[in-house]
């Protein structure tokens, strides 16, 4: 279990010199928004009582669904310092997301440890996304490119493609949304 937890730590650890401050746009949304854990993949989700008193890399190594993303973090080895920031927000591609990278994509990926943060870091933002901001939101990642969400109710997307299918998981400095695809950052 020490593995488990020292690989989630590794999974939110990102240097803060990747960063800086989020920026974001924010749309109003008149619909309401769910105000607890929500997504039709959250029944599927293995996960203890209750996440919200753990740091986000605790909070992590909670969800086996993870696995894969905490295991890539491990080989990107980053550090342990976003338990230390506060609030942040991790889109976090769930097992069945990196099934469909093709091997030798995942491969390349794992390979290149420059590469690997910078994929990792696109799914962390450095501040709380609270699901009334994901309508029509616009965001600037840690790795500093941009993301944007979009949806209603308990539908939501991230850039157009992946789905949140659990979203909404409190953590003491993080707010989680399980997503269905491996995101990557736009080409510089």
């Amino acid at each position: 279990m020490r593995t488990a937890k020292a690989g989630a730590a590794a999974l939110v650890a990102v240097p803060l010199a990747l960063g800086g401050m989020a920026s974001q746009s924010r749309a109003q949304d008149a619909s309401p928004s769910p105000s607890g854990t929500f997504g039709p993949g959250c029944a599927g989700i293995s996960q203890k009582a209750s996440t919200a008193k753990d740091k986000v890399t605790e909070a992590a190594a909670a969800y086996p669904q993870l696995s894969q993303l905490v295991s890539a973090a491990v080989r990107a080895r980053l550090s342990g310092t976003l338990d230390e920031k506060s609030p942040i927000t991790v889109f976090a591609p769930d097992d069945q997301a990196f099934q469909k990278v093709t091997a030798s994509q995942l491969t390349s990926l794992l390979q290149n440890q420059g590469q690997l943060k910078k994929v990792l870091t696109y799914h962390v933002v450095d501040q709380q996304i609270t699901p009334n901001e994901l309508s029509h939101g616009s965001f600037t990642t840690v790795e500093g490119g941009k993301l944007t969400t979009s949806g209603s109710g308990t539908d939501f997307k991230v850039n157009g493609k992946a789905n949140i299918v659990c979203g909404n998981i409190k953590a003491a400095n993080a707010t989680i949304y399980v997503i269905d695809s491996v995101l990557q950052p736009p080409s510089s």
